[in-house]
């Protein structure tokens, strides 16, 4: 790999980018430690989708905001295969992995609803 020649920041253009947040927690907790780095990342996606979703009115019956992810959208972002983006996504599906997120398919071509479930909740930790 070569090496990029890029200029240094200065001052205020430090502040310029925007950024994907990922919780603490999902470092420091020993809960999380089987979770991969790219799965805790595939999260914090997820996380910053959650807003659009609520601006989209993208809510259930229940009130419960949802996110669509396709695994094309994934793998894209990624920049990884199919079958990373499935693994990293049955990581964090209540199903397979730890629990941070609910899948529903919807059948006929329609997305899966993705529910990002709020971890740092009281009831999580009891």
């Amino acid at each position: 790999m070569t090496a990029l020649s890029l200029p240094y920041f200065y001052g205020c253009e430090a502040e310029q980018f925007a950024f994907y947040r990922i919780p603490k927690l999902l470092m420091t907790d020993d809960r999380f430690r089987g979770i991969s780095t790219d799965a805790k990342l595939l999260y914090g996606l997820m996380l910053d989708r959650m807003s659009l979703s609520l601006k989209n009115g993208w809510q259930d019956e229940q009130g419960r905001v949802y996110i669509y992810y396709p695994a094309d959208e994934i793998m894209s972002t990624l920049s990884c295969q199919s079958e990373k983006a499935s693994k990293l996504l049955a990581e964090l599906d209540s199903k397979k992995g730890i629990g941070l997120i609910d899948r529903v398919r919807q059948g006929q071509g329609k997305p899966t609803i993705i529910y990002v479930k709020n971890f740092a909740c009281n009831s999580f930790f009891e």
